[in-house]
């Protein structure tokens, strides 16, 4: 794709970024075969070739965002399929991120838009505000229907009907290996999974000392930044990321370490981009540093080989999530662990089709993001599974919505295969037999 940036506007290393990403687009279409938007609205604004039209003739012309643009660009999920398909190697991911940092700086949004985002990107990221503003969203819940808002009643739906309590493990500490040290690793606790669901870093924890693995709960260490990040609030994510390189780098300058583990794919992709995003910062060489130790849990386990068996001969179908089959280019790590350990898997069709969690695209983009649940929940039903597994907490919470198969994250069979407890999200597992399953 030609370009016009002049070379004043090139000076600017996110004009600068922008420039290189858009020369490499062809306008060859392959993306919108596979952009979840563009399956549901049929928009070419609303595919990826679309989007890069639209950002390319607003940072072209130096202007502020329009609402045509604004209303596009909010309706990418970030889900990066485009990515995946693109033969010319296009990284959407940075220049989508670089358009909402635009957006940020020069657009006015409607009132009830910009508190919403307001709110949001100061309650998720901290978990005892988190945790509070789900107990009022339960309390609330019983009057959604009052609420004048789309967006509202979907925030009042988030909460789920048990908030776990406050699990010890998540907080700054260390614990030994079983057995003789394999690795030293930092284990990222998250943000919202710690309000949500704290069994997943729980598990976490035990199937990798098992193994081996000092795992250290690092001070400091918080939100990745991923929330505000694909908010355009650039200087909040920044802000975030730069507190989990400094507590990590703690621990490499100190005892050292093998791997930062990430169990939330969301997250994974974020810190695994740090050193991107501080490319032009005083910590560049730290964050790449960080960067490069960031491993998905499936990555690390992958690395150790866990042995074990399945405790129950459970079906189960594997939700592959965008930010890791496509963030992150994991694809077959958690299905072949899975099947190690003797697990049947299944996978839905359309597997690279996002289910519209998208970190917050849910609750700003609810009417898009239920129909996607509705088509993924559909596919994953097809396959009759006993379980539905993840290896993300916002796909687990949107696929859980939808239907009544138990979903737990991939980390919690490997950890019960291998002499952990049983999920408790196995609870509502039928023990019905099958007729309509499907190979």
């Amino acid at each position: 794709m030609q370009t016009t940036f002049t070379p004043e506007q090139l000076k600017t290393p996110a004009l600068q970024r922008a420039n290189e990403v858009l020369r490499t687009c062809v306008h060859c279409g392959f993306c919108t075969a596979t952009c979840p938007t563009y399956q549901v609205l049929g928009d070419e604004l609303d595919s990826p070739r679309g989007r890069i039209y639209l950002i390319k003739d607003m940072l072209e012309q130096g202007r502020p965002a329009d609402e045509k643009t604004v209303k596009h660009i909010d309706r990418c999920l970030s889900c990066l399929s485009c990515m995946t398909t693109c033969p010319s190697g296009v990284h959407y991911m940075h220049l989508v991120d670089i358009a909402r940092d635009h957006i940020e700086k020069t657009y006015k949004r409607p009132p009830m838009d910009r508190f919403l985002r307001w709110m949001l990107a100061r309650i998720i990221p901290y978990p005892t505000r988190f945790r509070l503003a789900l107990l009022g969203a339960k309390i609330g819940r019983p009057f959604a229907f009052l609420m004048p808002d789309a967006r509202l009643k979907a925030m009042l739906a988030m909460a789920p009907k048990q908030i776990p309590p406050v699990s010890r493990n998540d907080a700054p500490q260390v614990f030994p290996a079983q057995g003789p040290r394999r690795m030293r690793v930092a284990l990222m606790t998250g943000c919202a999974q710690k309000a949500l669901n704290t069994d997943i870093n729980d598990a976490t924890i035990r199937v990798l000392t098992r193994l081996g693995c000092e795992v250290v709960v690092a001070r400091g260490a918080g939100c990745c930044g991923a929330l505000t990040h694909h908010m355009g609030q650039t200087a909040l994510s920044h802000a975030s990321a730069a507190q989990n390189i400094k507590a990590w780098m703690a621990e490499v300058k100190g005892d050292g370490l093998d791997a930062v583990v990430i169990n939330t794919s969301g997250c994974g992709t974020t810190v695994k981009d740090y050193g991107h995003m501080f490319r032009n910062d005083p910590q560049a060489a730290e964050a790449a540093q960080i960067a490069a130790l960031a491993k998905d849990v499936s990555e690390v386990l992958t690395r150790l080989k866990p042995e074990g068996a399945a405790p129950e001969p459970l079906r189960v179908a594997y939700h592959a999530a965008c930010s890791l089959q496509h963030g992150q280019q994991i694809k077959d790590a958690p299905k072949a662990l899975l099947k190690r350990l003797g697990f049947t898997v299944v996978e839905p069709a359309d597997p690279h089709l996002c289910c519209g969690s998208a970190g917050t695209y849910n609750l700003l983009q609810p009417e898009i993001s239920g129909e996607l649940k509705r088509r993924k929940v559909a596919t994953l039903e097809a396959k009759a599974p006993d379980v539905i597994a993840a290896g993300n907490i916002g796909c687990m919470m949107q696929i859980g919505s939808g239907t009544g198969v138990p979903v737990v994250h991939t980390v919690e069979l490997v950890d019960w295969a291998t002499g952990g407890p049983r999920p408790r999200g196995l609870e509502a597992v039928r023990a019905s037999t099958h007729p309509t399953r499907q190979p």
